[in-house]
C-alpha cells in the first residue's frame, strides 16, 4: 500500500513538473508584446516607445498641439503642483485602469502621461496602448526633466513665447 501511494505521489509530482512550463506564461500575450516591441531598436527606440523629450513637448504645446496630459502621480505628489494645461487630468496610476477613469481619456487625441521621472508613465503607457489607446506617449524624464529643462520658476508659470523658442 505504501509503495502504491509513493508511486501515485511521484506520478503526480512528475505530471506537475512537466505541465508547469506549458502554463508558465500567456503565449499569445507574449507574441503580442514581441510585435509591439519589435521596432524598439537603436536610435529610434525612444520614438517607438512613444517618448517625448521635454523640449519637443514644450514646443508642441506652444504651437497649439492638442495633447491631453495625465498626471499619474500619487495624491501626495500632486498635492502641491501639477500641470495646468487645458484638458489636463490628474488620475493616480492605481486608479488609471478603472472603467470610470478610462472613460475620461480621449480616443481621438494624443495622451501624454507624466509622473515624477517617467518610469511609472512608461509602464502605464504600454498598458494603455495594449488596451486600445494607441496614441499614448510618455514625457521622457517626467516632471524632473521638465523642470530641469524649463527651470523651476518657468515650469510653474504658464508656458510663454520664451519657452517655445528653446
Amino acid at each position: 500500500m505504501k509503495s502504491r501511494i509513493r508511486q501515485l505521489v511521484v506520478l503526480l509530482f512528475t505530471a506537475m513538473i512537466v505541465a508547469m512550463p506549458v502554463n508558465a506564461y500567456d503565449h499569445s500575450k507574449a507574441d503580442g508584446y514581441a510585435n509591439m516591441f519589435a521596432s524598439v531598436q537603436g536610435a529610434k527606440a525612444g520614438k517607438a516607445l512613444h517618448l517625448i523629450n521635454p523640449d519637443q513637448f514644450v514646443r508642441d504645446v506652444r504651437l497649439g498641439k492638442a495633447y491631453v496630459t495625465v498626471d499619474i502621480r500619487t495624491p501626495g505628489e500632486t498635492r502641491f503642483f501639477t500641470a495646468s494645461l487645458p484638458g489636463h487630468l490628474v488620475i493616480p496610476l492605481e486608479q488609471l485602469f478603472r472603467p470610470e477613469q478610462l472613460a475620461r481619456l480621449p480616443e481621438d487625441q494624443p495622451i501624454v502621461l507624466i509622473c515624477k521621472s517617467g518610469t511609472r508613465a512608461s509602464a502605464a503607457a504600454t498598458a494603455l496602448r495594449d488596451v486600445g489607446f494607441a496614441e499614448t506617449y510618455v514625457l521622457k524624464g517626467g516632471y524632473k526633466a521638465l523642470i530641469g529643462y524649463l527651470g523651476p520658476k518657468e515650469a510653474n508659470a504658464p508656458l510663454g513665447p520664451k519657452t517655445a523658442a528653446r
